[in-house]
């Protein structure tokens, strides 16, 4: 039963994510990275207030609070990478390669909490890395000058992204589910508020606030609600196998930039968005 509810949720939080970094590669196109990701952490930050209440005695264990606030500051940083790398980049092909969290997610559950995978899983998540090189690759001419706009920005975030899955599921074991996506919250809106202050003031802020309110708290309901899916769909099951199972969400952030943006990749991208995706689905199946 256990399993089951947080199958449901990983299947929500694949959902919330894939509309979520459709919803982000706009934000940060209008606004810029910074605003988008302020804009996300004031709206989860404020909405999740009255459900952490009961948690915050929690942080009195200085563990907990530096473990959350460490979590915080590499949110910021993954996050901003994941922005830069959304908003250059085709989402079609951006999302997939952000997969890549998946291998880094399980070594470190295999690493610290001895969560292992089979043979054939392995094998798969294999398969699924294949297919990304292939969707990051415009061109195999000058390989290197050829790669698609925003894919070592995307290839760097999905490492982070990888950490960041591994500690907010783990905070979530240890602590709790609301508290590892709150905390982590308020540190990186407290980083890019400042940012932001420093950087252009708040004026400028204000009046983007003003003019895209809708599209900009959309998104932060959006991403926050899929890491509060993840983390308790992790809470009692493995954190792997809950991460394979959202893996499946550039599926249908792919076709979102193949509808509504107008995107257009060529046969080996394709061939590859097959590989990772099908590789992700029969990764889910498996557990």
């Amino acid at each position: 039963m256990v399993l089951a509810f947080g199958i449901l949720l990983a299947f929500g939080a694949m959902l919330a994510w894939a509309f979520g970094d459709f919803l982000i590669q706009r934000s940060a196109r209008k606004v810029g990275d910074v605003q988008a990701l302020a804009i996300i952490g004031i709206v989860g930050s404020i909405g999740l207030i009255p459900f952490i209440i009961k948690d915050l005695p929690l942080l009195l264990v200085k563990e907990n609070l530096y473990f959350l606030i460490a979590l915080g500051a590499l949110t910021f940083i993954d996050a901003i990478l994941d922005f830069e790398a959304l908003k250059e980049g085709k989402l079609s092909i951006i999302d997939v390669i952000f997969e890549i969290e998946l291998p880094v997610t399980v070594a470190l559950s295999y690493f610290f909490f001895k969560e292992t995978l089979s043979t054939f899983q392995f094998i798969i998540i294999f398969v699924v890395l294949w297919g990304m090189i292939l969707m990051a690759t415009k061109s195999f001419s000058h390989w290197r000058t050829k790669l698609e706009k925003g894919v070592w920005m995307a290839f760097a975030s999905a490492v982070l992204m990888g950490v960041v899955n591994f500690m907010t599921a783990s905070s979530s074991k240890r602590m709790s589910p609301l508290l590892a996506v709150w905390l982590p919250w308020v540190v990186f809106t407290i980083i890019t508020v400042v940012v932001i202050w420093r950087r252009e003031g708040l004026s400028d802020f204000g009046k983007n606030l003003k003019n895209y309110t809708w599209l900009l708290v959309m998104t932060g309901i959006v991403d926050t609600v899929a890491w509060v899916f993840y983390a308790y769909a992790t809470k009692n099951n493995s954190i792997s196998i809950i991460t394979a199972i959202t893996e499946c969400y550039p599926a249908i952030a792919m076709l979102l930039g193949l509808w509504f943006n107008k995107e257009h990749i060529k046969w080996h991208q394709y061939i590859g968005a097959g590989l990772a995706l099908a590789g992700s689905i029969i990764l889910a199946t498996t557990v």
